[in-house]
């Protein structure tokens, strides 16, 4: 599978390495086929590259890393979709974004993907957690430009 991106130039991935979003991910809903590339320099950051529009690539990282009491509550239903058998086989992510103040962590949308399956969701928490949840200490995550 070749893609090209914005970001990363022309990319040749393992079609094993696909990631599908039926439902794409809040403001990209036509988004559907992603692949998560490692970024070179922080090993914390993980970036969610679209497969079909090369300017989309979202800043990922895992909320525990950052966030050690995080804990997602969604509804069962909100899972279904991607054919879990075990919770064991579900990675959380959360989009990382920047406002004025500094670097934040979406916790209240974050994306459950079933590594066995390959297939991704974007779910609303259950849980009073923030869309910008600020890190305090944003050297130790990442630069996201």
């Amino acid at each position: 599978m070749r893609i090209n991106t914005t970001r990363f130039g022309r990319l040749d991935l393992d079609p094993k390495d696909r990631l599908l979003f039926p439902a794409g991910i809040l403001g990209l809903e036509d988004c559907r086929d992603w692949v998560v590339l490692a970024d070179a320099e922080n090993d914390a950051l993980g970036w969610l590259q679209s497969g079909s529009r090369r300017e989309i690539a979202l800043p990922v990282v895992s909320p525990r890393r950052f966030v050690p009491s995080f804990q997602l509550r969604v509804a069962k239903s909100a899972l279904a979709p991607l054919e879990l058998t075990n919770l064991s086989e579900a990675q959380v992510l959360v989009i990382v974004g920047k406002n004025e103040t500094g670097i934040t962590l979406n916790l209240k949308a974050p994306l459950v993907v079933n590594l066995a399956r390959r297939l991704g969701r974007q779910v609303v928490a259950n849980n009073d957690y923030p869309i910008q949840f600020e890190l305090h200490s944003p050297r130790r995550l990442l630069k996201t430009a």
